[in-house]
């Protein structure tokens, strides 16, 4: 079952129970794009599908063994272990029941399944329904049930061993090849078999948030065999007659069709350079000192954010548990993250970053003419032309800029936005807009553990030229990356237009993460007090607010660098980790939240993907935020005429745009 192709690419739907789900939890999608060799599709299968999964064996020696505490734990193994038997036929391939006589015999992209009879699968459906029978109910005995029925109509009608089942299936004409080869037969075929349609799937509405998550998996698997199960058999294609049905395979489409067609011919994608050891920089680089190293002073002329609009609660997080998952409680997310909700939004990733500019600039009192730059701080942007800089440039009206351009620093990009900024206001003596944006709602949809990290949000710095004399409101800055090509390549999301696809490696993160905020932590104990009262520069900080990575993470690491967790601010636990957007949301939430009342230094470490990292010590004047939803934030700026998406283009731009 594919996702439609007007939700395959959704980070979420909002469903008409009012609750948020993940399409790409139940219905798995493979980014084939990125996978050169059978033996890296594999490797996928094996991490997404069977390192969670038990087979029909380790659920009989449970069930004999120690067993189950519950309905729920038992149906959960029959689910993780049938996804895993259809581990290719989801990923690849579309079942389609064929009379025999109209199978074609020669074509290259029909394929037939070569099976094996489930060896003492007998006694292993005999021991799944004793076990649940015998068990008492987890949360809600109909509800159980019903799902139960499901599953076991499938599991307990299965004939075929799927341990050994190949990735790539036989064709017809290969299959034919020796008449004793086993495969499906189908005595008939009821084309108008009931199956779940996808807002079915979608609109499932159970009070028990595991129920709901297991009920789905029910559907998605009751699709997966359209037929009536119980009629099934294994029988040598020598065998069949003209009547027969046989459960003939498809490519899902026809980038699995391409797939297939290259690893048929031998073709593989050269590979990628090998990185090299990484060494040490000749000499450590110097934290910039803005008051000694610049004649032009910035001042933070207002902040502006925009959270995402949908909750995303832990409880949600369960209702939508992904077949690799494993089982956690909301207060065990909460416990291992921080985290017990995080914001997303429906709106595209420039609208949000547009409306924080807008409100940004209204703030500031400056119009768009005024504007010498406008830097994008993002690392989950899919445009390439023009920049989300140059469209928000063109959308506000500016004329003309010094440099409008995109910056790809992940959570260290609102470090390298001030950075830059300071550095374009030496030369062009205007303000600056800063916009640090992120949308990882649609990145993220699968079945990885940073769904449970990240968020949306959207935030947006006007940095202007301090009066003569004003000592600057950014203080020190600096800018670090690379490292070991471990930590460079701890988070990645390898192409840009295939979504669900962003991986962290957690261990390499945190060893990234310990070594910057160490090297940090190690220049603001050499650095003066810019005031010149305190013995240092760190001691000199009122409030430190870190990137919202992860909570035990940072505050652990914190703790090891000599910190106190009471001069630390976190708002991670309503918005979840939104990288370059992060800390802009933090401070906003700082001060609306009344923790920053007047004038504070605050030390502002980030650290992300790509092994970067970052900080800036600034001072912040609560007067400068505008709290999101005063209408004061609102004004000023003249609605930009985009509605709420891109304008499409019309045939006089097509004409203008090639002449």
């Amino acid at each position: 079952m594919c996702l439609p192709k007007e939700v395959a690419m959704q980070p979420f739907v909002v469903n008409r129970h009012d609750r948020i789900v993940f399409p790409s939890n139940f219905i798995p999608q493979l980014d084939l794009s990125v996978i050169d060799t059978l033996d890296q599709l594999d490797s996928v299968i094996r991490r997404d599908f069977e390192v969670k999964a038990p087979t029909g064996t380790d659920i009989l020696h449970r069930i004999e063994g120690t067993g189950y505490s519950s309905r729920y734990e038992l149906m959960r193994d029959v689910a993780l272990n049938l996804f895993w038997t259809n581990r290719f036929a989801t990923t690849l391939y579309e079942k389609r029941p064929t009379r025999w006589a109209d199978v074609p015999r020669t074509r290259p992209d029909v394929f037939l399944p070569i099976v094996t009879p489930w060896a003492d699968g007998d006694r292993k459906i005999a021991a799944v329904q004793g076990a649940y029978e015998t068990l008492p109910p987890t949360w809600n005995e109909s509800v159980e049930d019903r799902i139960f029925t499901t599953l076991f109509d499938i599991f307990g009608h299965r004939r075929h061993h799927a341990t050994d089942l190949p990735t790539i299936k036989p064709t017809v004409a290969k299959i034919l090849s020796d008449p004793t080869n086993l495969t499906f037969r189908l005595p008939g075929y009821d084309p108008d078999y009931p199956v779940y349609d996808f807002n079915q799937i979608m609109d499932c509405d159970e009070d028990v948030p595991e129920l709901e998550a297991l009920s789905r998996w029910a559907m998605v698997l009751h699709n997966l065999y359209p037929w009536d199960r119980s009629k099934a058999e294994l029988v040598e294609v020598g065998q069949l007659r003209d009547d027969d049905y046989v459960v003939v395979m498809h490519p899902r489409d026809e980038e699995v069709r391409h797939f297939l067609r290259r690893l048929e011919a031998g073709i593989v994608p050269a590979s990628g350079s090998k990185a090299e050891p990484a060494s040490q920089p000749v000499r450590p680089y110097p934290p910039v000192n803005v008051r000694n190293q610049f004649t032009v002073m910035p001042k933070i002329e207002a902040l502006a954010v925009v959270h995402g609009e949908v909750i995303c609660s832990n409880e949600d997080l369960i209702r939508n548990a992904a077949y690799n998952w494993s089982p956690m409680t909301a207060d065990e997310i909460f416990h291992k993250t921080g985290i017990q909700q995080r914001r997303y939004t429906s709106r595209s990733m420039e609208e949000i970053a547009l409306e924080a500019a807008k409100s940004a600039l209204a703030h500031s009192g400056h119009g768009p003419e005024e504007i010498g730059a406008v830097l994008v701080c993002t690392c989950t942007s899919t445009r390439i032309i023009p920049s989300v800089a140059t469209w928000i440039s063109g959308q506000l009206g500016i004329y003309q800029t010094h440099a409008s351009c995109d910056i790809i620093a992940a959570c260290a990009g609102m470090s390298y936005g001030l950075s830059d900024a300071t550095r374009i206001l030496q030369e062009v003596q205007r303000p600056v807009l800063v916009v640090c944006v992120e949308k990882f709602s649609d990145k993220i949809g699968n079945v990885r553990p940073s769904r449970m990290i990240f968020g949306d949000g959207a935030a947006a710095f006007v940095i202007g030229v301090a009066p003569e004399g004003e000592p600057p409101d950014i203080e020190f800055m600096q800018t670090y990356a690379s490292g070991p090509a471990t930590q460079v390549n701890s988070i990645i999301w390898p192409n840009p237009a295939f979504d669900n696809n962003i991986t962290v490696y957690g261990p390499e993160v945190k060893a990234l993460a310990g070594r910057y905020l160490e090297q940090m932590i190690g220049e603001l104990k050499v650095l003066p007090d810019p005031d010149g009262v305190n013995d240092s520069l760190l001691t000199s900080i009122d409030l430190i607010v870190p990137h919202q990575a992860n909570k035990p993470m940072v505050t652990n690491l914190a703790l090891q660098a000599g910190l106190t967790t009471d001069s630390l601010y976190f708002n991670i636990e309503s918005v979840g980790n939104a990288s370059a957007a992060s800390i802009p949301l933090a401070i906003h939430d700082a001060v609306r939240d009344d923790v920053i009342k007047e004038p504070t230094r605050i030390f502002a470490p980030g650290f992300g993907a790509g092994a970067v990292a970052g900080y800036c010590v600034m001072r912040i004047d609560p007067a400068v935020v505008a709290i999101e939803g005063d209408k004061e934030a609102e004004a000023g700026v003249p609605e930009s005429t985009s509605g709420s998406s891109f304008p499409k283009p019309s045939a006089d731009d097509v004409q203008l745009a090639f002449g």
